[in-house]
């Protein structure tokens, strides 16, 4: 078991290092075709936060590891919300705009119901993926064409378009490379950080596979914990740095953002590659994870603020489900 828990742990540093090359290099492409900070937050940031996930629950599909598609994307979610967004809420009360709550975590509430629903009976069909990666697509456009009118409007800058551009100027993982760069240094760290993702990615299935049934333990299990964690570290990246510039609401948009396009995107794409088989067990945790969203935004909402007593119960709820499911 010690080799593949090194390797286990080499793929999480390789996924954030390339998650960073990656999302650096197509910035500044982005940057140079002129397209908006909003854009590119929501874009190419947001979508880069969650390039981990993507990889793994897609090759976890191309090989028929149905469990550890699924638990990848179910145990992303609940790490994301309750110790990510728990824990920092430890540190101080986190405020959020009310309109961050209205539209993405209405849509966080949605996504999850969608998933929830095309999960009841442990399967994602081909169909069913299209469908959901059409609802993503559509949320995105939707969002793109109300971003400037959003940005536009008072409050205190934690709604998703001004969220976005906020990511995208200072928040992704490891920071933003400005300034004038080489295209040929552009492209090659764009190609480096792919390479180095998709690997990565690859590299996790295997060895969270083979450590799961070294292990006896389900590889459900295995995705729904230690992968899971593994593939959110740029949404930790990413709100260790807000908290560090002193920009902690930055945090609850991108992690909302990230958890719509974690059930909505990387589900449907991994069910179009292939149609994923889970166990029934997989329920347990889609029950689990609509509990915690509907916890989590209803406190959001309720106060427009995420307390440190809130936080503190979301972060020790992921605790008790770690210690239930690998005890």
């Amino acid at each position: 078991m010690a080799p593949q828990i090194a390797v286990l742990a080499l793929t999480v540093v390789g996924l954030a290092v390339g998650a960073r090359l990656f999302v650096d290099a197509a910035v500044r492409f982005a940057r140079r075709f002129g397209l908006s900070e909003f854009v590119i937050g929501l874009t190419i940031v947001g979508i880069g936060t969650s390039a981990p996930e993507l990889v793994v629950s897609a090759d976890a599909a191309l090989i028929g590891r149905g469990d550890l598609a699924v638990g990848n994307v179910i145990g992303s979610n609940i790490f994301n919300l309750a110790l990510i967004l728990g824990g920092l809420a430890l540190f101080g009360a986190i405020p959020v705009d009310r309109s961050a709550v209205r539209r993405d975590g209405a849509a966080l509430v949605l996504a999850t119901a969608i998933g929830g629903v095309v999960l009841l009976d442990a399967t994602v069909a081909r169909a069913e993926g299209v469908a959901m990666v059409a609802c993503m697509v559509a949320y995105i456009a939707y969002l793109l064409g109300t971003g400037d009118e959003a940005a536009s409007e008072p409050g205190d800058g934690s709604s998703a378009s001004s969220t976005a551009r906020n990511v995208a100027e200072s928040t992704p993982p490891g920071g933003l490379a400005r300034g004038p760069t080489r295209w040929s240094r552009t492209a090659a760290e764009l190609a480096a950080g792919l390479a180095l993702v998709l690997a990565s990615g690859h590299f996790m299935v295997e060895s969270a596979s083979a450590l799961a049934l070294a292990a006896g333990i389900s590889e459900l299990v295995v995705g729904e914990t230690i992968v899971a964690a593994g593939t959110s570290t740029p949404e930790l990246a990413v709100s260790l740095v807000a908290v560090r510039r002193g920009r902690v609401g930055v945090s609850v948009g991108n992690i909302l953002g990230s958890n719509v396009f974690n059930l909505l995107g990387i589900l449907g794409v991994a069910a179009i590659v292939r149609p994923l088989a889970a166990s029934p067990a997989v329920l347990t945790g889609v029950a689990w994870l609509a509990a915690i969203t509907v916890a989590a935004v209803a406190a959001l909402w309720t106060g427009r603020r995420l307390s440190r007593p809130e936080g503190g119960l979301l972060a020790l709820s992921e605790l008790v489900r770690w210690g239930s499911d690998l005890l």
